[in-house]
């Protein structure tokens, strides 16, 4: 069975292996798993669409979803497809060419029936793209012998004579996904360059069931992606074959990498530059070199790899696991994390290029390694260590057959049938960002959820009150399709209401929601956007999750929070966003993966991406007793937190990534929020005064593995992060919890971690480049 055809199948497996516990008032039966015959195509290439841009210029014929085929792409493997594929990407005036910096308002879904499509020169993304293969059929992007382009798929394009410009700035480029796509260069000579992505992006951003084919042959100058900057991001299910330069080489302030497999490349991971990069399942065979690393730069002008953690790796007939490029002599300069590591036939784990062998290899495993400065306690003092360092217990829940970290592809149900989904559109609901949509919504649930999965067509669906959704669904938006709660059931902080609920309390069923997004129309200060309650089914992991499903607050067409109504440095009622981003409830389980909670800093469709000020009161609050698995989630600009663990357990997180909001401490947190012991606020002080990037109270069983938490200005100004004073903390535990914290890296902030509220860990003692790194801190 090939790779795609084993992540489907596993994929429909942990989709329909258990039971729906309550059914829709129309169904008969619970969807047993997919009818779709063995040679139908995908679901999403035959399903009625009739999605809309809610706030286009002209919804009415802006097209969402585009068929490559429609455009005049043939996919024979001989016509030469690039203008029709670049014309797909490019109808109906989209955002790109480096004369719009982003908007939402003409998003797309570019989709490949199955096929070979022959490209000559590069697919330039623009803003706010979903490229989509037909998933029971993955179709091939084949390079044609004379490409002449910076990579096949190029997300972030050079403007020719621009003098290093490009379309998007990388920081910014969000909302963009490429899926069930091969892409293969081994047409092109050998000693030609040659790139299958440049994946220079940012949060909100996803790599899914995608596979580069290079050469093999020796000395070729093939490499599978390219990626030089960004604020990322996530992927998972990748695969990169061959390649004499690199599989993939990366430089970006953070990512998180799933389920990764580089074979027969010479080096199958090349690290540039990071603040920290998280990577949970790797597989390498019969390459060089495992990681190759830049290392040493401890200051901004020197800036290297600051933090890689690696965790359940297998590593075959590779001379070279890890390799840095300068020894570290007994200091901080780049932290490496290694846990659950297979070698079988590796010579050397650790090495320095030119240099000694740090970590003997051979066939044998490593339980936890480290190398980098190791805290325990309220000791602020660190250990320089190269060695074996604390192996946190992971509960057993968060793990897989195998031991390792849990981990379950985006659904996408390859082997469903279009008339097993039902269309929300179709059964009334309008999508257009202003019709009253509560009702028509909440009846496709109550009438179908658990025998259809429900399908929201591209639309922004406006409600006035609370959704829930019962245990037992499935939901699957297309690009992105938004739900925007807006009226007076949202406006008291003092009272606040849940816009979506994932079941109720004590619910135990599946709950699947992908490619979605959950906003406001302000004001809404007491909108919680998310409560999530419903609980994996017995022995079924991961049965409840979110993917590539996102909070967005202000900053959009249709927010009313937007630059001409919420500058930045105003303090305007009607700029308050949410009381709080997504509620992990106490008997809930979780597993999110690419989860983005933003309360925006600056106008997305503005034109000139204006900063604002949009205030929302809190990020991520979970009180779950677990499991819960956060990966490659962030949180942005809530004024009390970005993320709270209260009460919480049995929690995987990694990398997560947050910023303090930018506008504070004018006004000083929690303003213009109030702390309240109901949901298990923090308390702030007059030396307190800025948001938490993470509080964590009588909590247990908590492994965070790859944490980037940044402060980048007061009230607008950067000067502090000269002196590392834009926070004084910005992470704190209290003296009960046990948590076991790997691979932290802060930017702005004098103390990386407290205890109590009393700082610990200063910055002073781990620079790292840009940002300071610590490789470990326990109890």
């Amino acid at each position: 069975m090939g790779l795609f055809a084993t992540l489907l199948c596993l994929g429909t497996v942990l989709s329909s292996s258990h039971r729906v516990f309550s059914l829709g008032s129309l169904c008969s039966a619970p969807l047993n798993g997919g009818a779709a015959a063995p040679g139908d195509p995908y679901w999403l290439e035959t399903i009625k669409h009739q999605g809309t841009s809610a706030f286009n210029p002209n919804p009415s014929s802006y097209q969402v979803f585009r068929n490559v085929k429609d455009f005049g792409a043939t996919g024979n493997g001989v016509t030469d497809d690039t203008a029709a594929i670049n014309s797909a990407m490019s109808a109906g005036g989209r955002c790109g060419t480096g004369t719009c910096p982003s908007s939402t308002v003409t998003p797309a879904i570019v989709y490949f029936p199955q096929g070979t499509y022959l490209v000559s020169s590069a697919i330039n993304t623009y803003y706010y793209t979903q490229m989509i293969g037909d998933a029971r059929n993955p179709p091939t992007l084949l390079a044609s012998p004379n490409f002449s382009g910076f990579a096949v798929i190029d997300a972030d394009p050079y403007i020719p004579n621009g003098y290093g410009a490009q379309w998007f700035v990388n920081q910014d480029n969000f909302y963009r996904s490429v899926r069930n796509l091969i892409i293969d260069l081994r047409q092109i000579p050998a000693s030609t360059s040659a790139i299958g992505l440049h994946w220079q992006v940012s949060q909100a951003t996803s790599l899914i069931n995608v596979v580069v084919e290079m050469s093999t042959a020796s000395g070729n100058n093939q490499q599978g992606m390219f990626m030089e900057n960004g604020s990322g991001g996530f992927m998972g299910d990748i695969v990169f074959n061959g390649g004499s330069k690199y599989g993939i080489q990366v430089g970006n302030q953070q990512f998180t990498v799933r389920n990764l497999t580089v074979s027969n490349a010479n080096i199958a991971v090349s690290g540039i530059w990071n603040w920290g990069f998280t990577f949970q399942g790797v597989t390498i065979n019969n390459c060089q070199v495992g990681f190759d690393l830049t290392t040493g730069g401890t200051n901004q002008s020197t800036q290297s790899v600051g933090s890689e953690a690696i965790i359940d790796a297998v590593v075959t007939n590779t001379p070279i696991f890890v390799r840095t490029s300068t020894a570290s002599n007994g200091k901080l300069g780049g932290s490496l994390v290694l846990n659950n590591i297979k070698l079988n036939n590796v010579p050397t784990a650790v090495g320095v290029n030119n240099g000694p062998t740090v970590l003997a290899g051979g066939t044998t495993a490593i339980t936890s390694w480290g190398q980098g400065n190791v805290f325990s306690g309220t000791s602020g003092t660190p250990t320089f260590t190269q060695g074996n360092i604390v192996s946190a217990s992971k509960p057993s829940s968060l793990l897989d057959s195998s031991g390792r970290i849990f981990g379950k592809s985006h659904p996408q149900y390859a082997n469903y049938a279009a008339n097993q989904f039902i269309s929300v559109k179709s059964q009334g609901a309008a999508g257009d960002g202003h019709t009253d949509d509560t009702a028509a919504i909440q009846n496709v649930f109550n009438q179908y959820a658990g025998c259809r999965i429900i399908f929201f067509d591209a639309g922004t669906y406006y409600i006035t009150n609370t959704i829930s959704i019962p245990a037992g669904t499935q939901i699957v938006g297309e690009a992105w399709s938004v739900i925007l709660a807006g009226g007076s059931a949202f406006q008291n902080q003092n009272s606040p209401q849940v816009a979506v609920q994932a079941g109720t309390a004590g619910s135990t069923g599946l709950m699947e929601i992908s490619d979605m997004i959950l906003s406001t129309a302000g004001p809404a200060p007491g909108a919680i956007l998310l409560e999530w309650n419903v609980h994996d089914p017995s022995g079924q992991q991961g049965a409840a999750g979110l993917w590539d499903t996102h909070i967005r607050l202000g900053g959009a067409a249709g927010t009313n929070m937007q630059a001409s109504q919420c500058p930045s440095g105003s303090v305007n009622t009607n700029c308050q966003a949410a009381f709080l981003g997504i509620h992990l409830t106490s008997g809930s389980s979780a597993y999110f993966e690419g989860t983005w909670v933003w309360t925006a800093d600056h106008d997305l469709d503005a034109g000139n991406s204006a900063q604002i000020s949009v205030f929302t009161g809190r990020g991520v609050l979970s009180q779950s007793a677990g499991p819960v698995w956060l990966i490659g989630t962030a949180s942005e600009h809530a004024a009390l937190y970005q993320y709270n663990l209260a009460g919480a357990q049995n929690h995987w997180i990694g990398f997560v990534q947050t910023e303090t909001p930018y506008y504070q401490p004018v006004p000083a947190a929690p303003a213009p929020y109030s702390s309240t012991s109901a949901y298990s606020d923090p308390s702030f002080s007059s030396s307190i005064n800025m948001a938490w990037g993470m509080w964590v109270q009588n909590s247990y069983s908590i492994i965070l593995f790859g944490a980037g938490f940044y402060s980048f200005f007061q009230n607008y100004v950067q000067t502090c992060l000269n002196t590392w004073s834009c926070q004084s903390q910005i992470f704190n535990i209290d003296s009960s919890s046990t948590i076991t914290v790997y691979s932290l890296s802060t930017v702005g902030v004098t103390y990386q971690l407290s205890v109590s509220q009393s700082g610990v860990v200063n910055e002073s003692s781990n620079q790292d480049g840009f940002q300071e790194t610590l490789t470990v801190w326990s109890r």
